[in-house]
């Protein structure tokens, strides 16, 4: 084992693989590339380095099963979903899996670059004075703001927050871009993981 980090692609699509491929090593990166996640899993080591980039939906086993098996053997490697299908329970099952983010296909490959640059960087995990940051932030909604937000980190629709709260569903849209712009979320991902880190959710 030489300690050398590798950005790890789990992606069923040969041409999607070998594009992500060529466009982290042109920005310098290690990569190692993966058919499925079952390939993944025989090939990698408990104690491999860098970061995980796969995809949500994979014939055999699905991205969010790879996260769950990760999770059992106690990887400790970032890892960023990507998926053409992103909705909110998803995002929150990933994020309580430990995906440190989900990016939505087609992405703009400066996101991916940034989203696994930002992986590498805090690798070690969440410190104490980002907890209270976060935690802050999350202290300046109002009641019926975290209202909302719990409801979708249960991953629940607007529609469903809407009838729970007795509200209607433009107003949980309101109060949504709300939580967004208190929290300094960048996206949904970053919200669940941003709520995930600074709450026993």
């Amino acid at each position: 084992m030489t300690g050398e980090r590798f950005i790890h692609i789990v992606e069923d699509d040969p041409d999607v693989l070998q594009s992500i491929r060529m466009l982290l090593e042109t920005e310098g990166l290690s990569v190692k590339t993966y058919a499925s996640a079952e390939n993944f899993l025989e090939c990698a080591e408990s104690h491999a380095e860098g970061c995980i980039v796969t995809d949500v939906r994979m014939p055999g086993m699905s991205g969010v099963e790879l996260l769950q098996q990760i999770k059992a053997r106690g990887f400790a490697v970032p890892v960023i979903v990507i998926t053409a299908h992103g909705d909110i329970p998803l995002a929150v099952n990933c994020m309580k899996l430990g995906a440190v983010d989900l990016l939505e296909k087609p992405f703009n490959p400066e996101a991916l670059i940034s989203a696994i640059r930002q992986a590498l960087a805090r690798r070690s995990g969440v410190s104490d004075d980002d907890v209270q940051d976060l935690r802050a932030r999350l202290s300046t909604l109002s009641a019926r703001e975290s209202d909302v937000l719990k409801g979708l980190l249960k991953g629940l629709p607007n529609k469903i927050i809407a009838h729970e709260l007795g509200i209607s569903p433009r107003t949980v849209e309101i109060h949504r871009a709300n939580v967004m712009r208190k929290t300094k979320a960048g996206s949904l991902a970053e919200l669940v993981r941003m709520a995930i880190s600074a709450t026993d959710v």
